[in-house]
């Protein structure tokens, strides 16, 4: 009786939230008449607040990926220096560009895609890969989200530990435009959220969403001008740049990296996708909440 009870507050019936004061179980009851709305913002908020939460399980989740491996996270780090290596001496003289130019440019153009990628990659296992604390544990499925993204950016921090050697090895100069990596870097934690929340949900409900995910994600690697640059486009393709969000989200980091000014459309197209994508990913988390724990 008391799993069955466990488990109907996680599917998301709007009586009660339960929250870990000092390790203790606090139920809170809500209003009778409380919306759909109001419950999907409140398990949003108390499952930030519960940072010590999915910061652990995020750390959980990394140590176990690598355990006994000696170098740990720092495996991507080295396989990343090693991809940069290999395809920047191949693909700078492809493309008749300089290396101390085009390496800069691939190293970090990997670097973030790696970040956006595992982001769509992981977030389709947002709530599958946790459903046995969804269904015993009363915790706010956002809990399960944030831990997601804290743990790529963990793993992003990793890799980005190559990026300050870069900039000394190629004598890029850092200006205040450097700054600018930060608002970047929030806005891509903040379309994180709908990222894995909307295609967990997908994915819960539809298992071959993250298949269909990881194929798409092959294919925009190579429609993104990540290996290649924007100056390579014809006038009858600049689309794939002006019009590609996973090239503005890299764009908004490396520019200011690299000195060079953004893309135009960068900055825009980001925020539009920012917007929409909290737009459409809120309302159907409010309304399919309840449902979450079934489809699992």
């Amino acid at each position: 009786m008391d799993k069955i009870l466990s488990t109907r507050h996680n599917v998301g019936l709007p009586n009660s939230v339960a929250t870990i004061e000092d390790g203790n179980l606090v139920e809170e009851p809500l209003p009778p008449l409380v919306s759909r709305s109001l419950a999907a913002w409140r398990d949003l908020y108390t499952g930030f607040v519960q940072s010590w939460m999915w910061v652990m399980l995020a750390m959980q989740d990394i140590k176990l990926r690598y355990r006994g491996s000696m170098l740990g996270p720092f495996w991507l780090t080295l396989s990343t220096v090693v991809m940069v290596a290999s395809m920047g001496v191949i693909y700078a003289r492809v493309l008749n560009t300089p290396a101390n130019t085009y390496l800069p440019n691939l190293a970090l153009g990997l670097i973030v895609w790696q970040f956006v990628a595992a982001l769509f990659s992981d977030g389709c296992q947002t709530f599958t890969s946790a459903d046995s604390i969804i269904q015993q544990v009363p915790i706010p499925f956002s809990v399960h989200v944030y831990r997601v993204i804290c743990r790529n950016l963990v793993i992003f921090a990793h890799n980005a530990i190559v990026i300050p050697v870069g900039l000394v090895i190629f004598q890029i100069p850092v200006g205040w435009q450097v700054l600018l990596v930060l608002p970047a870097l929030l806005l891509l934690l903040i379309n994180g959220i709908w990222i894995c929340l909307l295609f967990g949900m997908l994915a819960a409900r539809f298992r071959d969403v993250q298949q269909i995910v990881v194929s798409f994600l092959q294919i925009l690697f190579f429609a993104t001008p990540i290996i290649w640059p924007v100056e390579a486009l014809q006038e009858d393709l600049r689309y794939l740049a002006d019009f590609n969000p996973t090239f503005a989200a890299i764009d908004v980091i490396r520019a200011p990296l690299l000195d060079v000014p953004v893309h135009p459309y960068s900055w825009p197209l980001l925020l539009v996708t920012t917007i929409l994508g909290c737009g459409v990913t809120f309302p159907l988390f409010a309304y399919f909440r309840a449902r979450i724990a079934y489809w699992i």
